[in-house]
């Protein structure tokens, strides 16, 4: 059930609606935060049936980028309210339509919760990608028949070899204090050079980098797509690997799993028994470019002459409010020319599996960020958020997308 209080809050001014990428596309009013919250407060209140289909799908529409959050005079958590709009509708599925893509989307988050058959499911898909197998699977129509077509379609490329937790610790020249660098899931198998830039700068920032064998999805996903029960187990384990590691900090080089373990206070507010343990867990939570803006690096000596756009991730820049520090860091970096970005801080469209469900406005977004950044000249697009260069990687090639760190990394020997 909706608090009453969270979306009474809204005073429907509007000033979310041209931070909101859906409304920014459709120009419908139900498209907006504003429309949204009117329509939970009707399902709420009983004017409105919660398997009503327009309500459904909006609430699978949203993106969450929290976006409106970062403009709102009256403070309405929306990213509370969507989450607690998508569990409700979670809890009663058997009664609804299947949501598009629901089998793809299922065993996305069953894998993701078990590292294992991840690692196996990405062998095979690297396998599969090389092999041309999904290729000829494509042309018969099997993949469409189960239900799998967007999701190998979507898929981003696999590593050659994973970025595995393994428990070691890498010790720091001249030790401040120990760093907990979070993996997370997916992208151990699609972002191994990104986690290797990560230690490379913590060291260097005097931290030692462990990678605990304990850690888990940050449980975004399951999160996202309304399955709590789900978030929070997930959220357990990650606090409780967290807690055993001897850690000072931990560390996040993909903002959107920054974000969900910022709000693991929330999450697990109504367990006595983990809730401090919650809230000292995200006390400790940073996200890679806080930790080395705070640093005191010492100067990057290897130049980059290039143009870089920076795009600012939608759970960087709103949810953790985190906006200087990654360009600072990209402005140490010899010779680089930071170029403006329209609408950088606009959703790319990525959003965890929304590509998945939302295949459309993903792809709409995902031009409109391709264009913008075709007219700001930028020769490298730069990123903090794993999720946003998979999204874009296709959409701007031959443009490269880098994540902050591995820019940054490249500039010292």
């Amino acid at each position: 059930m909706i608090d009453a209080s969270l979306y009474d809050r809204c005073v429907r001014c509007g000033l979310c609606l041209t931070s909101c990428p859906t409304y920014l596309e459709t120009m419908t009013e139900t498209s907006g935060p504003r429309g949204r919250i009117s329509l939970m407060k009707a399902v709420a209140e009983g004017e409105l049936a919660e398997d009503s289909p327009g309500y459904v799908a909006q609430m699978s529409e949203c993106l969450g980028c929290r976006a409106c959050e970062a403009v709102c005079p009256s403070g309405v958590p929306y990213g509370e309210l969507i989450e607690a709009a998508r569990a409700s509708l979670h809890t009663s599925a058997e009664e609804r339509p299947p949501q598009r893509n629901a089998r793809a989307l299922a065993a996305v988050l069953d894998a993701v919760e078990r590292p294992a058959v991840m690692y196996a499911g990405a062998r095979f898909l690297r396998f599969a990608q090389r092999s041309g197998i999904l290729a000829l699977f494509a042309r018969t129509g099997m993949l469409r028949a189960f239900g799998f077509a967007d999701a190998v379609r979507l898929a981003p490329p696999i590593d050659a070899r994973f970025d595995l937790p393994d428990g070691l610790v890498q010790r720091a020249p001249k030790s401040r204090g120990r760093a907990f660098l979070h993996l997370g899931c997916i992208a151990q198998c699609t972002s191994t050079n990104v986690h290797r830039a990560a230690s490379k700068l913590l060291l260097i920032g005097g931290l030692d980098v462990v990678r605990s064998r304990e850690q888990r999805c940050c449980g975004a996903l399951a999160a996202h797509a309304g399955q709590l029960e789900r978030a929070k187990v997930l959220a357990k384990a990650n606090i409780a690997a967290f807690e055993s590691s001897g850690a000072d900090v931990i560390v996040f080089d993909a903002a959107g799993c920054g974000a969900q373990c910022k709000s693991y206070a929330q999450l697990l507010s109504d367990d006595d028994a983990w809730a401090p343990r919650a809230r000292a867990f995200v006390e400790r939570t940073r996200d890679i470019t806080e930790v080395l803006d705070a640093c005191d690096l010492p100067a990057p000596t290897l130049p980059l002459q290039a143009r870089v756009a920076y795009q600012e991730p939608c759970h960087l820049a709103h949810a953790q409010k985190v906006t200087g520090a990654p360009k600072r860091l990209l402005a140490s970096i010899p010779e680089l020319q930071l170029v403006a970005l329209e609408e950088a801080t606009l959703c790319c469209g990525g959003a965890g599996l929304y590509s998945l469900g939302e295949p459309e406005m993903s792809a709409r977004l995902r031009e409109r960020k391709a264009a913008a950044i075709a007219r700001s000249g930028a020769e490298i697009v730069a990123t903090a958020n794993v999720g946003c260069s998979l999204q874009l990687r296709a959409a701007i090639a031959p443009i490269p997308v880098r994540h902050v760190v591995e820019l940054l990394a490249d500039a010292y020997q």
